[in-house]
Parts: C-alpha cells; sequence; structure tokens
C-alpha cells in the first residue's frame, strides 16, 4: 500500500521561496519542527528557568525518538552538538595503546577523519584506504569509493576501529553496513559509521548490523536545525570509552551540585556532559516523531529513489554524467559529473533561478526528499539542462 506523504508548503515552508533538491547538505527545517524551536525560545524568553515546568521531558522524549528511529534502547543514546563532537567523544576517549591501528578512507569527511587523525599523538597508526574509481567509471582527480577486497588486507591484529561514512559525501556510494558489520564482528574491531549522509534517507540499524558507534548531524536529511544530532553507542562499547569532556550534567547526582561523589551515568548521558542546546533538541525531536518515525524509513528511501529515478529520466546525459551505484550501494542523493561547467558554477547559476543543488569538489549532488514533488523535481532538472 502507498503512503500518502504530506509535502506541503504549509508543513515545508521553504517551496515558498526557493526549490530545494540539496538534502545532503543544510536543509530547511521541518515546518513543525521550526515552530517547536520558537515555542521554547519564547518560554525561555518569558520565564527562563520557569520553563523547565513545561519542558521538563525534553531530552528524555530526544531519546526515545532517535532510539525508534535506530531501533535500539533510549539507554544508548547521547544528545551531541553535532558529527565532530560525537566522534572527537569516541576517538579520545578510545583505550588506544601505542602501535594500535584504525582504519578509514582517504577521502572521508572532515568530521570522519581529524578525530583519528589526532591519535597518531598517541602512537597509534591510521590506515588508510585508497581512492577506488571503478574501473575509470570516475574521472581521474575526483573522489570515489574504497574497497572491501582493500580494507581485508588492511587488517591485522593490531586493528582496533574500522571508522567510515555510511554515505561518501562526494561519491554518494553507500557502504554495505550488514556486510561490513559481520566482518568486524568476526575480528572482534569496533566499527565506527558517520551517518550524516544517510540517516533520514537511508535505514541506519546499529544493533542489528553489529556497529558499535553511529553519529550524524541533524540538518541534513533529517530536516533538523543546525546545532544539534545524533550519537550512538552500544553498551559494551561505550563501557570502554574513557570520559574526556567533563561538566554537571553527566553525574547520577543531578543537580546536587556540591555531592562531588565520581558517579557519572553508564547510559548515553555519560557524553553529555553540560547543557544542551534544548531548543534544537525539541526540534529534532518534532521532526523525528512527526516524519521519520511516523511514515518509517523504509518508505522514506524508497519515495526517495522513486524521485530520483524520475529526475534521471529527464537528465541531459550529454550535459552531465550520473555517478550511479546499484542496490545496497545506493544513497540518498546522486552525484552528478558535468561536462561543460564547473560544478560550482553550475551551483551558481543554479541558485540565481530559484534551484538549490549543491557542488562538492567537482560534483553536482542532485539530492531530492520525499517532501519533493514531481513537479519540482521537473523545473529543476529542466533548468539545470539548459545552463
Amino acid at each position: 500500500m502507498s503512503i500518502m506523504f504530506d509535502k506541503s508548503p504549509e508543513k515545508f515552508p521553504y517551496k515558498n521561496n526557493i526549490n530545494f533538491l540539496a538534502f545532503c547538505s543544510v536543509s530547511p527545517v521541518y515546518g513543525p519542527a521550526a515552530e517547536a524551536g520558537k515555542k521554547f525560545i519564547n518560554a525561555q524568553r518569558d520565564g527562563g528557568l520557569c520553563m523547565f515546568e513545561q519542558y521538563s521531558d525534553v531530552s528524555s522524549r530526544y531519546r526515545s525518538a532517535v532510539a525508534k528511529l535506530l531501533q535500539t534502547d533510549a539507554k544508548n543514546i547521547t544528545i551531541p552538538v553535532n558529527t565532530s563532537e560525537a566522534l572527537s567523544t569516541i576517538a579520545n576517549g578510545y583505550p588506544f595503546k601505542p602501535g594500535d591501528e584504525i582504519i578509514s578512507f582517504v577521502n572521508e569527511y572532515p568530521a570522519n577523519h581529524y578525530p583519528w587523525r589526532l591519535q597518531e599523538k598517541r602512537g597509534v597508526k591510521l590506515k588508510l584506504l585508497k581512492n577506488d574509481n571503478l574501473n575509470g567509471k570516475i574521472p581521474e582527480g575526483f573522489s570515489g569509493v574504497w574497497n572491501f577486497s582493500e580494507l581485508e588486507s588492511l587488517v591485522s591484529d593490531k586493528t582496533r576501529v574500522i571508522a567510515l561514512s555510511h554515505v561518501q559525501f562526494t561519491s554518494a556510494y553507500a557502504a554495505d553496513l550488514e556486510k561490513l558489520g559481520e566482518f568486524c564482528k568476526e575480528k572482534k574491531i569496533d566499527l565506527i559509521i558517520d551517518a550524516a549522509q544517510s540517516l533520514g534517507s537511508l535505514p541506519v540499524y546499529p544493533e542489528k548490523y553489529g556497529i558499535s558507534a553511529v553519529a550524524a548531524s541533524g540538518w541534513k536529511w533529517l530536516l533538523g536545525p543546525l546545532g544539534v544530532g545524533v550519537f550512538y553507542t552500544s553498551p559494551e562499547f561505550r563501557d570502554k570509552i574513557e570520559i574526556t569532556m567533563t561538566g554537571a550534567d553527566f553525574m547520577e547526582q543531578q543537580t546536587e551540585y556540591l555531592d562531588h561523589t565520581w558517579k557519572p551515568y553508564t547510559d548515553g548521558r555519560k557524553f553529555n556532559y553540560s547543557t544542551l542546546p534544548l531548543n534544537c533538541v525539541e526540534s529534532l525531536s518534532t521532526v523525528i516523531e512527526e516524519v521519520f518515525n511516523n511514515y518509517g524509513i523504509e518508505a522514506i528511501k524508497a519515495e526517495i529513489h522513486r524521485l530520483q529515478d524520475f529526475g534521471l529520466e529527464l537528465l541531459d546525459r550529454d550535459k552531465y554524467t550520473p555517478l550511479l551505484h546499484e542496490g545496497i550501494n545506493r544513497a540518498g542523493f546522486i552525484s552528478l559529473i558535468p561536462k561543460k561547467l564547473k560544478a560550482i558554477d553550475v551551483q551558481t547559476k543554479l541558485r540565481e533561478k530559484g534551484v538549490v543543488i549543491s557542488a562538492r569538489e567537482g560534483y553536482l549532488r542532485f539530492a531530492p526528499h520525499f517532501c519533493n514533488t514531481e513537479p519540482e523535481v521537473e523545473k529543476g532538472i529542466g533548468i539545470l539542462n539548459k545552463l
């Protein structure tokens, strides 16, 4: 049975101003989520501390909503400001010893590179998978994909962590999380996934896939505000991670501030050391509950791919070459290689005509979400073809 998605301007007010086809970048906030955030700010404006009488369960509501999205327990959820904070928390607190190894991809987004690079100061070796151009399918100088055979060859008895993005932010290559998880479980390696480019467009089920930790931003596919993300850790993995950031809020005694007993939480709150951007948390909870947990991520994925296919049928292949990945490796967006113009120039020209498609590292990233309509995609691709 097909799902009737509410794609109205009432729920997505950006439609009154622009044709947005770039949900792999900073996305417009879901209308009711924006209003929820404003309502929280107004409550603080009008009452300061009194706002907590109205918003006593903001954090627990968020953890429950995210847990349902990830098919896990709310105890495994931490509230991060962004992906970098979550991954830095893991990397800096991981019990590495000199000579230990981390495996990642040479073209990872900085949020999933620098936290691991920093561990070289601790005597840890960072081994980077090479850029694979898919037998010439990807032009020279463009970021491509990583190769599973090379990954297997790099693993040694000193490998402790494999840190990869679910979806590569340039080439739109989606990793097979189930295959990766099974491999890491067999080798007793912790799999850390940056899901910034997938969460909200593809299923991410860490317990099903055997993932130790997941980090993501809330302002891309999740349609939330800047300032809050998603952070999952399994109980066994969380026990390994040392606390590297401290404050008033990660202790079980909560507001008994002069009780200095060292008694940190052991659930996901272990990493929430201080005051959170609760207006953003309230906003993201709203969109996860009303959209992603309401429609279901599988249905949203199917609608995104349907709109991708619709756009590809209209695309002028003499001007743009789509980089297509099949099956499990297909992401929420498609990277296009312009043949006649630079990607950044195409982005600028489209913006002048009211269409938003983002450019990264030479690619154009065609990224419709479930909330787009066929006429919006048709108009956007039509303008793209005329440049």
